[in-house]
């Protein structure tokens, strides 16, 4: 936050304005490698979103009608919906279960979970080959509301409206408006329990999304099961990303942290492994299980077989062993590995049902390969979530400590433990 503080309840709309106004300018140095290589990227990536929008999606190297799901909604809508499930979990885990000594890190995991989805979300309004009829699924147009793709357009719409509320607390601490704040924290509990129901629901609901696929997925992959796996994998997904974004924390805001941050981190790290390591082999079980129920061993010794031992044995089953051994010694550089390990195996099983295990009969010479366009369009939306949020951080008390206003006001909302 900036140094003018705005007195809370006494704000004018013009003082309001300069405030903002003030901390749109940059802190720190612009010219950081950071900056440097991301800058001209999305420069890049945004001149390709208006020349995709002009002249359509085939211009670009699109995916066509054989295989309809690229990168765009492989990594950004698949793997960035499963990697903002961290928010879900955590306000479960805090405002539910009344495990307070989370508190320290559940604006960051808000934070993060809300701009996964308002930007990832974009890659479906880019997907589609004719943009302006974006608000079909919403409407059941076309698709009626019986369709899956409906549930999950609204779901994504009501939960990114469930995660502001979440976090708006937040900004009006750094806008000063006590008598807003007041309101919000007193929304906070419903906008959790709502969100909560969204997430379960649409994490599955991206996974019964394949259920109609059942001749183009390797049967290594598909079963009636892929809903539960898609909900059980958001889990260890969620908090291996919050471990993940911690680390970060510590790295690059240090500065920003309070003392009882510090003091806790590492025994709220060690109890995200925990939580890393039960889901894991839950999903671990679930995968043999299918396996052994569809009769599906000779698979494992083709090409496709390979793939899928190592995404089940060496991006989930490995990684749960290290989450436990870090656990037990109480190693948060063991769990940070095992956190990214389990973040890559997420990429590569959600990856295999859009791109890699869909279709696998077609010879690779027929598949569809991302564009470099595609690509610079996928590192843009990614590079803009990760500016948005160091802009937030760096004003907003995420990581700081709430004014002792908001605290006396007797609701933290997605704030610290008092």
């Amino acid at each position: 936050m900036s140094s003018t503080i705005l007195p809370a309840e006494k704000t004018s709309l013009r003082s309001l304005v300069a405030f903002v106004l003030s901390e749109l300018k940059p802190k720190g140095r612009l010219l950081t490698p950071f900056n440097a290589i991301t800058a001209p990227i999305i420069l890049i990536g945004g001149a390709v979103v208006l020349y995709r929008l002009a002249f359509g999606l085939g211009a670009i190297g699109g995916a066509s009608q054989e295989f309809p799901l690229g990168i765009w909604i492989g990594i950004l809508v698949m793997v960035g919906v499963a990697f903002a499930a961290g928010a879900y979990i955590l306000t479960f885990v805090v405002y539910v279960l009344n495990e307070e000594k989370y508190h320290l890190i559940i604006r960051i995991t808000v934070l993060n979970g809300f701009l996964a989805y308002m930007f990832y979300a974009s890659a479906i309004f880019l997907d589609l080959g004719r943009w302006w009829n974006i608000f079909n699924p919403i409407i059941g147009n076309r698709f009626g509301v019986n369709s899956v793709l409906f549930l999950v357009a609204w779901h994504f719409l009501l939960y990114m409206l469930a995660a502001f509320l979440e976090f708006s607390p937040a900004v009006a601490e750094w806008l000063g408006l006590r008598r807003i704040r007041r309101m919000l924290g007193a929304l906070t509990l419903g906008a959790v329990i709502f969100g909560i129901t969204l997430s379960t629901l649409h994490q599955s609901g991206l996974g019964a999304l394949f259920i109609m696929a059942k001749a183009k997925i390797h049967p290594l992959w598909y079963s009636e099961w892929i809903p539960v796996m898609f909900l059980v994998s958001s889990i260890f997904s969620g908090l291996s990303v919050t471990i993940f974004i911690e680390a970060v924390v510590r790295r690059w805001y240090r500065s920003q942290l309070p003392a009882k941050y510090l003091r806790s981190i590492d025994g709220i790290v060690v109890g995200l492994g925990k939580g890393c390591a039960v889901a894991m082999f839950a999903y671990f079980f679930l995968k043999v299980l299918v396996l052994t129920h569809g009769r599906h061993w000779p698979f494992l010794a083709t090409p496709m077989g390979a793939l899928f031992l190592v995404e089940v044995v060496g991006l989930v089953a490995v990684p749960g062993l290290m989450f436990i051994k870090g656990v037990r010694a109480r190693n948060v550089a063991v769990i940070r590995a095992a956190a990214v390990i389990s973040m890559l195996g997420i990429i590569v099983n959600r990856l295999a049902y859009v791109m890699i295990a869909y279709k696998w009969y077609v010879p690779w010479a027929e598949r569809h390969f991302p564009s470099w366009m595609e690509i610079a369009v996928t590192l843009t939306i990614i590079f803009m979530h990760m500016w948005v949020f160091r802009w937030i951080v760096l004003r907003m008390p995420v990581l700081r400590d709430p004014p002792e206003w908001a605290v006396e006001s007797g609701h933290a909302g997605a704030g610290r433990a008092e």
